[in-house]
């Protein structure tokens, strides 16, 4: 899976697209890595736009805690943005809501984040 990172002032944004399902999680995790290493407290926050994310399974959600925990030990801000019905009712279903920061959408998301940093 890639992930094109785009600069959006200083947060990064990256736009997974597809399934992150046992056939793509690994894939996921590693296009993931090296943005998650920026991620810290002095770094750029990190905004995943999930909207072309049609269904995630556990083994994606597993990804995401991972890579969320790191983001918090090192500091950083993660977020996540453009959540599909579907997608929104896993992580609601298993509680992930409670551990990510979601937004309806990516200019949402931004706009929080540029006011934070101000």
């Amino acid at each position: 899976m890639e992930l094109q990172p785009i600069q959006e002032g200083r947060t990064i944004v990256l736009s997974p697209a597809g399934r992150i399902d046992h056939t793509h999680a690994d894939a996921f995790k590693l296009a993931l890595d090296p943005h998650l290493a920026d991620c810290r407290k002095d770094g750029p926050p990190l905004v995943i736009d999930f909207s072309g994310i049609t269904y995630i399974s556990s083994i994606g959600l597993r990804a995401l805690m991972v890579a969320i925990k790191q983001v918090k030990a090192q500091g950083g801000r993660m977020v996540l943005a453009g959540l599909q019905p579907l997608v929104l009712e896993v992580f609601t279903i298993s509680r992930f809501d409670m551990l990510f920061e979601i937004f309806p959408d990516r200019a949402s998301a931004l706009a929080v984040l540029a006011t934070a940093v101000s």
